[in-house]
């Protein structure tokens, strides 16, 4: 789905407008062929359920707005799949985690043999 470099930073640009508009801190992202680790900030109030909620939902939709042709690639309207994956930073400090996400991509890459620009 995300090889093509300009289609990781579309999912980039994107999930970075989506946290804004939702004012989600976007503290580390990284951008997988098939999915994304991303380390975030939310609101008080809002809930990890919510905010996945809402930056799978309005990304989703603002990809296909920049892609149409996505539309065909994914017909029943889901970009990303319906799974997901979520812990807390509790057990590990915080730059553990950040240079876990900022690293894997780089890690799995190599595992992969997909080509990877930072």
């Amino acid at each position: 789905m995300m090889r093509r470099e300009e289609i990781r930073k579309l999912c980039k640009d994107v999930v970075h407008t989506v946290a804004a508009r939702h004012h989600i801190t976007v503290i580390e992202l990284s951008v997988m062929p098939d999915h994304i680790h991303m380390v975030a900030g939310l609101p008080a109030a809002m809930s990890v359920s919510s905010a996945l909620h809402l930056l799978k939902g309005a990304s989703s939709h603002e990809i296909f707005q920049r892609i149409p042709a996505f539309r065909r690639r994914y017909p029943l309207g889901a970009f990303w799949s319906p799974g997901k994956f979520f812990r807390t930073v509790g057990d590990a400090d915080a730059d553990t985690v950040i240079n876990y996400v900022r690293n894997h991509r780089f890690q799995q890459a190599t595992l992969d043999g997909f080509p990877v620009t930072a």
